[in-house]
């Protein structure tokens, strides 16, 4: 295994896989800050040349954290060695170089599903490889070839559709006011990825008087979508166990033991939770599972191991495989500009993520966003979620006017998602459009001159409520 390359007549050496893999990658200020990042362009240049000659068998065996004191590099690699079919894809590819992997996902006589046979065999570290060999049009290019399909109440990631998650938070969790940004959302066509609320606080009632008013009101309606409540794992967890109508349980998580314990959770953990929502959850499944990742988040619990912030956002994704999910984003501009500085740095990491989940199988949304102290605006905002929905992204958020009034950010609204179905010719999840048109809000692919009124659900007709 070759790590040193000469690039203008100047040698350059890098000390370990791992040390590739970061200078290899675009800059981003977490890496500066954490001293990953390339020293010059040249250096960068080089790192990229000797990553594109390793094997992928080499990256298996110099994973970014060690087996032995990690349970999400345990997580991957015994998903591997302990399954039939992962084992055949690993054998096929593993001696392949990342060069090599990168051309044949991206080799216009390769198909989605002939990239989708080598996805149980491959390890985060070789996905994360490929991306940093990438421009951002060949992130959207691979990403779009890639489609990652996934059932709850219904159905998201097929071809032609663009789902959304309806977020309509409120800041002292009031239901009414919950329940009406929720009535405006779904007039405008949003809500088929998830009615997904962030609580204020993790209090265990007050989760289960959100989970019941939305699906009491998904039930009038006959909504054909899913309700969340994003609090703690644990608060979720007892909500069911009181009897509260949970669909999908949600967790956030990252790419290292260490930083996943940062949020309180570990994989027996969440191992339980599974368990629970397919036992007792309220949805028809299979995927049951929703996970929040983001560049950035081992970093910022210090517990990175000296990984760059694409390789450890793969791994987040390493992990999220185990269970099959419904829904996985990375909230990719919320954690701030000691991360992504800009909007530059934080469209590059949305086509990342977007592209890394699909090839590591998951139906992969994006919560394409910034902060305000963050050098964006909204037209880097709308740029991204305009190449997210280029790239086939299974779904974006949707949020009052895309700004979060208890979470104080701004992502994509509910006019903005309507908008991006119109310019692209996309549609809803199938059992929501059908929805929709019996509601009267959708007529041949379009939105009617009801939609954006929500005070149909005043008036909807007994056909529509039960």
């Amino acid at each position: 295994m070759s790590l040193s390359t000469t690039l203008y007549r100047e040698i350059f050496t890098f000390p370990d896989v791992k040390d590739v893999l970061a200078r290899a990658n675009e800059p981003r200020s977490g890496d500066e800050q954490a001293g990953l990042a390339p020293t010059s362009k040249r250096q960068m240049a080089a790192a990229k040349r000797v990553l594109a000659e390793l094997t992928l068998k080499e990256l298996r065996e110099n994973p970014a954290v060690p087996y032995e004191t990690d349970e999400v590099t345990r997580v991957v690699e015994d998903g591997i060695s302990g399954s039939p079919v992962a084992i055949r894809a690993y054998t096929r590819i593993s001696c392949w170089t990342v060069a090599a992997l990168r051309e044949f996902i991206l080799d216009d006589a390769t198909t989605g599903e002939q990239i989708k046979e080598l996805t149980p065999g491959l390890t985060p570290e070789m996905v994360a490889a490929t991306a940093k060999l990438m421009s951002n049009m060949d992130l959207v290019m691979a990403g779009k070839k890639i489609r990652v399909t996934a059932v709850c109440n219904n159905t998201i990631g097929l071809p032609g559709r663009l789902a959304s998650r309806l977020q309509p938070n409120h800041p002292r969790d009031d239901v009414d006011g919950i329940l009406a940004a929720m009535k405006d959302g779904l007039s405008f066509g949003n809500g088929d990825a998830v009615i997904g609320i962030n609580p204020s606080t993790d209090d265990v009632d007050k989760v289960k008087d959100i989970l019941s008013a939305v699906k009491d009101f998904m039930r009038r309606f006959r909504v054909p979508t899913q309700n969340c409540v994003l609090a703690h794992i644990t608060a979720q967890m007892e909500a069911l166990k009181r009897g509260a109508p949970l669909d999908l349980m949600f967790q956030s998580i990252a790419g290292s033991e260490g930083a996943n314990k940062n949020f309180g959770v570990s994989v027996s953990l969440l191992d339980e939770a599974y368990d629970l929502t397919l036992r007792e959850g309220t949805a028809k499944g299979p995927n049951v599972m929703y996970f929040e990742t983001g560049q950035g988040t081992a970093l910022s619990a210090n517990a990175h191991h000296g990984t760059d912030q694409v390789t450890m956002e793969a791994r987040a994704y390493g992990l999220a495989r185990r269970y099959h999910p419904f829904l996985v984003n990375s909230v990719v501009g919320f954690i701030g500009p000691e991360y992504l500085r800009n909007g530059k740095q934080i469209t590059r990491a949305g086509l990342e993520d977007h592209y890394m989940g699909k090839l590591m199988g998951i139906s992969m949304g994006c919560d394409a966003c910034y902060t305000n102290h963050a050098d964006s605006d909204q037209n880097d905002q709308e740029n991204l979620e305009m190449l997210l929905a280029m790239a086939g992204v299974n779904y974006l958020m949707g949020i009052p006017m895309g700004d979060d009034v208890m979470l104080n950010y701004q992502t994509t609204s509910f006019h903005n998602n309507a908008a991006l179905r119109d310019l692209l010719d996309l549609r809803p999840s199938p059992e929501f459009e059908r929805w929709m048109e019996d509601t009267g809000l959708w007529r041949n692919g379009k939105l009617t001159k009801r939609a954006g009124d929500p005070s149909i659900f005043a008036t909807t007709t007994k056909k529509h409520a039960s």
